[in-house]
């Protein structure tokens, strides 16, 4: 199943959320915390619970009101709950690849919901699979499971350091076994994730933006190389792995996180509100109005309008109930979708000189007609601004990317992509100026590998998870 705007943007990675508390329904909380990471992920929904002896696990696929539409998981005296939303970055929309993951072993269960992409993981599950282990999935989540199950270390914190010694990649995790939930982050620190708390209840999440609605204040980022562990004695914290180099992803400002998040102390709202104003700044283009491809090239929009003095209208109109599950297999579908989706206020855009803001061109085949809709529509010239620099190189860290033929700044000039979807101008935002954008946390120690082909990570070969989403399944056996 893919986004009907699937042809120009990149999926969102995951969410990952965790409840810890004695006093609150923590399966209600998770429930709610997932809801506010919808965005990050529409595939599949999962929450699992323990109360101390049991352990259960419900998943499925489709949006979290979806998969609990019926009932939310609950178990008497639960206490610890963890929770996923998932877009594959590695293996297919199938509901055996739904998380969190849940296993017995000979220590007792875990359950595990993991955001990122291990770029070793083939090798370690090649090496394992020979060795007889038998895999039920085709993620890569599922290597760090074996690997905390089949170490001989003495406590379940020791056995996942262990396990993530062995682990490259970009990974966040939330952990629950019978008594315990436990965070960790990688230590280039590519994928975000905060720890909230109120009185003895206790939350991890992938954003912040999710712990207002489970009733908990912001505490600070889990750091990268940090394990974080919570349990009846309140939060620990170990530094599993030296930090050379923090990587965190740039695209989560761009893109990926929503508004009111916080990350890594940076306000996404106004990171992307400084890259509009960079925009109109580099750009210098006029027109009559500022519109956004909504909604993620919203604040960047109002950025580039209260910079110019040009006014910000809202000249397209998204449908927001049309759901996310569309499978386009001709191009006239294809189309279609994109008009279901977007729609022109013809009376704002007719006859006018309009300036559109997006956050990203992928491959250019949605931004083209986008184009041509407002062109229909009346517009009498339209220049687009871009709130990135091109992209000219895939994600290995747990964003799911095209090959990189598929990307059209990999192919084609700035002019070239501007002949591509018709547009009479296009800027790009440079990538200082997206730097500059970002001044409450170090755009140095932020990944743009994406932009500048510098992986902080050895990039996978042509056998591995970054190389091919499908990598478990084609595995030869």
């Amino acid at each position: 199943m893919a986004d009907i705007s699937a042809s120009s943007k990149w999926h969102e990675e995951c969410g990952i959320f965790g409840a810890y508390s004695h006093t609150e329904d923590v399966s209600m909380m998770t429930y709610l915390g997932l809801y506010a990471l919808q965005h990050r992920g529409q595939e599949s929904a999962g929450i699992a619970v323990t109360d101390g002896a049991w352990m259960d696990v419900s998943r499925g696929m489709g949006l979290v009101n979806e998969v609990f539409r019926h009932q939310i998981p609950h178990m008497d005296n639960q206490y610890i709950a963890v929770g996923h939303v998932r877009y594959s970055t590695t293996g297919s929309s199938l509901l055996a690849n739904t998380q969190p993951l849940m296993v017995n072993y000979a220590g007792g269960k875990i359950s595990l919901a993991h955001n990122g992409n291990l770029t070793n993981a083939a090798q370690i599950r090649r090496e394992m699979e020979e060795q007889g282990n038998i895999f039920q999935t085709s993620i890569d989540s599922e290597v760090f499971v074996n690997l905390i199950a089949r170490s001989k270390a003495a406590s379940i914190e020791d056995k996942i350091i262990e396990s993530m010694k062995k682990i490259e990649g970009a990974y966040c995790l939330t952990i629950m076994t019978e008594d315990k939930l436990i965070g960790a982050r990688d230590p280039h620190g590519f994928r975000p994730l905060c720890i909230g708390r109120a009185g003895d209840t206790w939350v991890l999440s992938s954003e912040s933006c999710a712990l207002s609605v489970a009733g908990v204040h912001y505490v600070r980022d889990v750091e990268p190389g940090e394990m974080v562990v919570i349990d009846k004695h309140g939060l620990k914290s170990y530094k599993f792995a030296t930090v050379e180099k923090k990587a965190a992803c740039i695209f989560e400002y761009i893109y990926f996180a929503r508004p009111d998040s916080i990350i890594d102390g940076q306000s996404v709202h106004e990171a992307r509100f400084m890259m509009g104003r960079i925009l109109a700044r580099e750009s210098k283009f006029k027109g009559d109005i500022v519109i956004s491809v909504p909604d993620s090239g919203t604040t960047a929009a109002t950025g580039f309008a209260y910079e110019s003095g040009i006014p910000f209208v809202e000249g397209l109109i998204k449908n927001r109930y049309i759901g996310r599950t569309f499978i386009q297999p001709t191009q006239k579908k294809r189309d279609i979708a994109v008009k279901l989706k977007l729609n022109p206020i013809v009376s704002v855009v007719k006859d006018k000189d309009i300036i559109m803001v997006d956050d990203s061109i992928v491959r250019g085949t949605t931004s083209g007609k986008i184009v041509r809709m407002l062109r229909k529509a009346g517009a009498k010239s339209i220049r687009m601004c871009v709130s990135s620099p091109p992209i000219g190189y895939p994600c290995y860290y747990g964003i799911d990317t095209s090959v990189r033929k598929e990307l059209i700044a990999a192919t084609k000039t700035v002019e070239e992509i501007r002949e591509y979807i018709k547009a009479d101008a296009l800027h790009f935002l440079s990538l200082e100026g997206l730097k500059a954008s970002i001044q409450s946390a170090s755009s140095d120690d932020m990944c743009c590998a994406c932009f500048n082909n510098y992986y902080p990570v050895e990039s996978p070969k042509n056998d591995t998870v970054g190389a091919d989403k499908y990598v478990f399944e084609h595995l030869k056996k």
